[in-house]
């Protein structure tokens, strides 16, 4: 069974009251409800309007602090909320990495909403990366696994699909893949990414349309091609055909030939690596669906 990392440091509601008692002695009686704990952060809601946001291992702690530094000029370009840190936490003796306390975001996330639901957020979706995809200062750090060359990818993705049982249409997939990697690189400027774009860090609000977009730990510089992926990942072939043409001929055919295969990238990766989590696996199979789909 493939699961989620383990925890290097479990993050509990204790934990979060010893350091907003410590850091933030206002909110410590605020209510407090966890409502993530992903790969690399836990989440909680803090009141009705901020959340606090905690690496639970190692490989976290600069995701956290990467969102501390770009996040806020992000948010002067996005057409919709964004989590932006207010307060910057400092390690205790109780934890010892940074974390945040940061704007909630309100909205339902996309993995919980079917395909038809979804397809209101295709057009906000398309203005929000428009928005986000600018030429990356030259400080902004390069994700090693996100916004790269397909290729550096490679070995990583065959070895997935070399599970015939997990993918039995691992020769379409491998096909699909060798047309993706076969497509011109990024010959561009490093655009910033937001690097893990996929339903749950998707909000709808109540119309379906879009109301937010979360989780930037991923947040870096590279090929714009990752994050269209969401295409794949979030709509079914027609409303696909909608979000892809809401970019109009900023966006050339090569990057969405490269987006495809960022979608099979990450499409495996929850598939293969989230038998503990129903949502994010759901989020892998629906993708590999509509990567086959074309």
């Amino acid at each position: 069974m493939a699961g989620m990392p383990p925890a290097t440091v479990e993050v509990s509601a204790a934990v979060v009251r010893a350091l907003l008692r410590d850091q933030q002695p206002d909110l410590v009686d605020s209510p407090l409800v966890r409502v993530a704990n992903g790969w690399d952060n836990a989440t909680f809601r803090l009141g009705d309007g901020l959340a606090v946001r905690l690496p639970r291992r190692d490989e976290a702690v600069p995701l956290i602090l990467h969102e501390q530094r770009y996040l806020p000029g992000i948010a002067s370009r996005s057409p919709v909320p964004v989590p932006v840190p207010v307060h910057a936490g400092r390690p205790t003796p109780d934890f010892p990495w940074p974390w945040s306390i940061a704007r909630w975001v309100p909205g339902v996330p996309a993995v919980d909403a079917g395909p038809a639901d979804r397809a209101p957020a295709a057009d906000g979706l398309a203005a929000f990366l428009t928005g986000l995809h600018v030429p990356a200062d030259a400080e902004v750090p390069v994700n090693p696994v996100r916004g790269v060359p397909l290729l550096d990818r490679s070995s990583v993705v065959l070895e997935r699909l070399g599970d015939r049982q997990r993918y039995p249409r691992a020769a379409e997939l491998g096909a699909v893949w060798a047309q993706a990697c076969a497509a011109p690189a990024w010959d561009g400027p490093a655009m910033m990414l937001h690097g893990d774009l996929h339903p749950a860090n998707i909000l709808l609000a109540a119309d379906g349309s879009l109301a937010g977009v979360i989780d930037f730990g991923d947040v870096g510089a590279g090929d714009p091609a990752v994050d269209l992926a969401v295409g794949w990942l979030m709509f079914d072939a027609g409303t696909r055909q909608r979000f892809i043409g809401a970019f109009g001929r900023a966006v050339d055919r090569d990057t969405w030939a490269r987006a495809r295969g960022w979608a099979l990238v990450l499409s495996t990766a929850m598939l293969s690596n989230s038998d503990d989590n129903p949502r994010m696996f759901s989020v892998g199979e629906f993708g590999i669906r509509q990567v086959l789909a074309g």
